[in-house]
């Protein structure tokens, strides 16, 4: 029950098992003994700090090299016109500050440091969720922010998160943005998972994106010494996930496209009807079958849901871009 839900209390474990919280109680600390699972006050998790989360200033100076090429691609999927939600993080932050020369684009956003990176574009409409305001990444979060993301329907999601396994997809340390990030996944047809080779193989307590929902992984190359990450990769693959992994170098700036990183061209997409602000004929999804929330639902009216508003970008800061080599991890199956 832990493995499959990253946590559990005692009385559930009690309830399950029909026998008293003391002799479950007693088996939980065997266990520990075990090193399969570590005790929390009334219950258990997962062993290697499956609660525990680094805070922004941590974050913001681990694998930036990385997280510079992974923004840079992944800013070349995104096309004029889109309607997308962009989530929290350092990686989504850096992905931001690429979007901002994106005409015509809307974002949709629960962070306040994605909406600050597009603070002073005048060509990109920022439109923010409600919520309460979680200190520790600058994202709002609570059943504010998920109610103002009910109704919206957008092209794609670009989240990160602290983990990614071909098991149990993305995840991260924290329940509150755990849910958010759940519903930023039901208003969009595509899911575009942001992560480095470190968060490859690692799973943490909470899950946001179970892996077939995810359509693509962006992703660094792994050193050749992390076979871990390698074998994730193959076996995320194996479950349908189209993933593009940047190499280090000199990039080109969004709306470049995939082939000129050098990707592999994904399967022939299927023209659907373009979402509120798309140009006609915009090209949603890989080629790969409709997800389980569907493709061509209506987008987000101008003005958006629920809660504040913010017009702008700030200007594209840092390296111009690291991702000069692309390979491309077909599926082995769908």
């Amino acid at each position: 029950m832990v493995r499959a839900n990253g946590a559990v209390s005692l009385r559930e474990l009690a309830r399950v098992v029909q026998t008293s919280e003391v002799t479950v109680r007693r088996d939980v600390r065997a266990l520990e003994a075990e090193g399969l699972l570590d005790r929390r006050h009334g219950g258990a998790v997962l062993p290697g700090g499956f609660t525990r989360e680094s805070g922004f200033p941590q974050k913001s100076h681990l694998a930036t090299a990385e997280k510079t090429a992974i923004a840079d691609l992944a800013a070349s999927f995104v096309e004029e016109g889109e309607a997308v939600v962009v989530g929290a993080g350092t990686t989504t932050q850096e992905l931001a500050r690429r979007l901002a020369r994106v005409p015509g684009l809307t974002v949709v956003t629960n962070s306040l440091l994605v909406a600050q990176a597009l603070a002073h574009a005048n060509r990109v409409e920022v439109v923010m969720t409600g919520g309460t305001l979680r200190g520790s990444n600058y994202a709002l979060v609570g059943s504010g922010a998920e109610q103002s993301l009910q109704g919206l329907r957008v092209s794609r999601a670009f989240l990160s998160g602290s983990g990614l396994t071909a098991e149990r997809g993305l995840s991260t340390s924290n329940m509150l943005s755990a849910s958010v990030d759940r519903a930023l996944v039901q208003a969009a047809a595509e899911v575009v998972v942001l992560a480095d080779h470190t968060k490859l193989g690692t799973d943490t307590m909470f899950q946001t994106v179970p892996t077939d929902v995810i359509t693509r992984l962006v992703t660094d190359e792994p050193p050749g010494h992390d076979d871990r990450a390698a074998t994730e990769l193959q076996a995320l693959a194996d479950q349908g996930v189209h993933i593009s992994v940047a190499g280090p170098g000199a990039g080109s700036g969004p709306g470049a496209g995939a082939a000129a990183h050098g990707e592999v061209p994904p399967p022939r997409r299927r023209d659907v009807a373009p979402l509120p602000g798309q140009r006609r004929g915009h090209p949603m999804g890989d080629g790969r079958p409709p997800g389980p929330h569907g493709q061509g639902y209506p987008g987000p009216e101008r003005g958006g849901p629920p809660g504040g508003q913010l017009r702008g970008a700030v200007p594209l800061e840092g390296a111009q871009g690291a991702a000069a080599r692309v390979a491309d991890l077909a599926p082995r199956r769908r």
